[in-house]
């Protein structure tokens, strides 16, 4: 998935970034409220980490203009301030969770997997094109029953392909969906890792459902 972090103590930013990106997401920055609001409406996030107390406008802002621009991605507040109160006044302005500073990185990471899950009701608790079967909650992949062993990455490029079966998708779409916004798109990387996946999906197993489009990008289908 790719996520949003809008946080401007630069320290909790990267922490929450390398943690996040080592589940496997792609992770976008935002240190003020300004940015993030403007990253936000770009509408290519899967779930938002706002902090409230934010420079050029709080967190409170931003989250009643993405409400207002309709944008229903789930939205996880982070904060210092404990109170009932503001509980109250972010959720009843359109958080969907609240959570409070200092924070555990595993619950963090519980919440943001249960807000991904409450908002997925158009995606198959299970993905399968093929014999190959892939399981978002428990972060499994198998093709003919055999267990693929993935990396964060792979298994987030992989999940991106079954989501857009017979869809042909350009390298630009991959970086969006599966790196982030300084993602060098002059390089390779791209190509390494759909060989990667490649390997692990497709050698010595037929049908082959990876399938390179000359000159555009990738597309995953199970041949007719």
């Amino acid at each position: 998935m790719r996520l949003l972090v809008v946080e401007d103590e630069q320290k909790v930013a990267n922490f929450i970034q390398q943690g996040l990106t080592e589940e496997g997401h792609a992770v976008d920055v935002a240190h003020d409220g300004e940015m993030g609001l403007a990253m936000a409406l770009d509408r290519v996030h899967d779930l938002i980490i706002l902090d409230l107390s934010l420079p050029q406008k709080d967190g409170l802002e931003v989250l009643q203009a993405v409400r207002q621009a309709r944008i229903k991605t789930p939205i996880l507040l982070l904060t210092v301030r404990a109170n009932i109160e503001d509980k109250v006044l972010g959720l009843d302005a359109g958080a969907d969770d609240y959570l409070t500073k200092p924070f555990a990185f595993e619950e963090l990471v519980a919440r943001v997997r249960a807000l991904l899950r409450r908002h997925a009701d158009t995606a198959p608790p299970v993905l399968q094109i093929a014999d190959v079967t892939l399981d978002p909650a428990r972060r499994a992949v198998t093709r003919d029953g055999e267990t693929i062993d993935l990396t964060p990455r792979e298994f987030t490029l992989l999940d991106y392909f079954m989501r857009n079966p017979g869809r042909v998708l350009t390298r630009t779409m991959i970086a969006e969906h599966v790196w982030d916004y300084n993602f060098d798109t002059s390089t390779n990387v791209i190509d390494v890792y759909v060989n990667y996946l490649r390997k692990k999906i497709d050698t010595d197993r037929d049908p082959k459902l990876i399938r390179t489009v000359r000159g555009v990008g990738y597309v995953l289908q199970e041949p007719s």
